[in-house]
């Protein structure tokens, strides 16, 4: 289960981040986790919960954004939406693609006190 060590790097950035800008309490987090990631947003949050006690960060809600698989075609030359990974180019059907979005884990804003 790496959503557990994900979340252990969360909290970890976020406890960093309380040090540096002096914030006391994280209400709710905002995590933006693609499509194409291989992360489970239930495991995350339940590794987060479990991670996070005794920290800033206990309690907190989490929030999460999920933009879809993006790729571009050497096929057609064009960008397109996919839904996994070896998916083919919807519009030309072409397995030349590369990933261009999707695939990231961010924490895209916090809310503190």
């Amino acid at each position: 289960m790496h959503e557990m060590a994900l979340a252990s790097s969360v909290v970890e950035t976020i406890e960093d981040e309380a040090a540096r800008q002096g914030f006391d309490r994280v209400r709710t987090i905002t995590l933006e986790i693609g499509a194409l990631s291989c992360v489970d947003p239930h495991a995350l949050e339940f590794g987060f919960e479990a991670c996070a006690k005794g920290t800033r960060s206990e309690g907190a809600k989490i929030a999460f954004i999920i933009p879809p698989g993006e790729a571009s075609c050497f096929g057609c030359g064009e960008t397109v939406g996919i839904a996994r990974k070896g998916d083919a180019c919807p519009r030309c059907g072409s397995y030349q693609l590369v990933i261009t979005g999707g695939e990231a884990l961010i924490i895209k804003s916090l809310e503190v006190v």
